[in-house]
């Protein structure tokens, strides 16, 4: 395999039929096993534009072999298409950083989005995209984390976090109510994933009871602000799903490569987990942080 063009976000699955609920995690839990594909496009000719072209290819095939990437020095935003000497956030050029919605504070921060007051740096692409049913979940990876995803983003959200299992929580109109819902539960859970522990597959520092998590959750929520209960979900009606990721044996050390700083990354593929690819000897790439990055892929197979 031989391919060129401008590195993205890797499109992840669940395989076909795999799912069953024989896994790991909570008892009720449904399994499945994560397909990942790399995916490389042209430039974009516009915002809003489709890329030129696009080119994919599974990775999973992959692992267990030599793998090269080289960064051939050229960064365009795939946003707009535009070509940079340098990218901001996950592949934007500053304009579109400053500016896109898709950049906005809300995405990291949703209790500021107003798009369900028709507001925001654009107010149709709030609509179509936050003025939508989100959901609040649990997930493991490092630990047991909050977090806040479009309804319609379960499972991708939890499977680029690398999370080994996670549920829904609760499910809301809008935007909005996830942040005020997540901003209550951090005072009780993270909303960071640590990276490190993650990719080694360290298990949690505690035992984990779901329904407990679950009454806790509707403790403090209740004397934080009720109006939020009538979107929990109750014990009986959330459904966990473990994920099992495609990894040879999750490596001991880890270290972070940069091809900004080393354009070339070449050794055997060990396997795959949230948006990292990790390569014999501990380095790991984090492919979406180098999205815009145009790069050479090369493999046997």
């Amino acid at each position: 395999m031989e391919v060129r063009g401008i590195l993205v976000k890797m499109p992840a699955r669940l395989e076909g039929d795999t799912v069953a609920r024989n896994a790991a995690g909570p008892d009720n839990a449904r399994h499945g096993s994560v397909h990942y594909d790399l995916r490389l496009e042209g430039p974009r000719p516009a915002a809003g534009k489709p890329p030129a072209e696009e080119t994919e290819r599974s990775l999973n095939d992959l692992i267990g072999k030599p793998v090269r990437i080289e960064h051939t020095g050229e960064y365009f935003c795939t946003r707009c298409g535009r070509s940079v000497n340098r990218l901001f956030g996950e592949g934007f050029c500053y304009p579109c950083f400053r500016d896109a919605p898709e950049a906005a504070e809300c995405i990291v921060k949703p209790e500021l989005c107003e798009a369900h007051l028709g507001l925001g740096r654009d107010p149709q692409w709030e609509q179509d995209h936050h003025n939508q049913p989100h959901a609040v979940y649990f997930a493991l990876s490092s630990a047991l984390k909050v977090g806040v995803t479009r309804l319609t983003q379960i499972p991708t959200r939890w499977i680029d976090q690398g999370a080994a299992w996670a549920v829904l929580i609760a499910e809301v109109p809008y935007r909005q109510l996830a942040g005020r819902i997540e901003v209550a539960l951090k005072e009780l859970y993270t909303d960071r994933t640590a990276w490190q522990r993650m990719l080694k597959d360290i298990p949690a520092e505690r035992p984990l009871d779901l329904e407990t998590e679950l009454d806790r959750v509707r403790a403090h929520i209740s004397e934080r602000d009720r109006e939020l209960l009538q979107y929990l979900r109750s014990p009986a009606t959330v459904e966990p799903l473990a994920l099992t990721y495609p990894v040879i044996e999750p490596p001991q050390k880890v270290k972070a490569a940069s091809l900004a700083k080393s354009p070339v990354l070449e050794s055997v593929l060990r396997g795959i987990r949230g948006q990292y690819l990790i390569f014999e000897g501990g380095a790991v790439l984090n492919v979406r942080r180098h999205s815009g990055f145009v790069v050479e892929v090369s493999a046997d197979g």
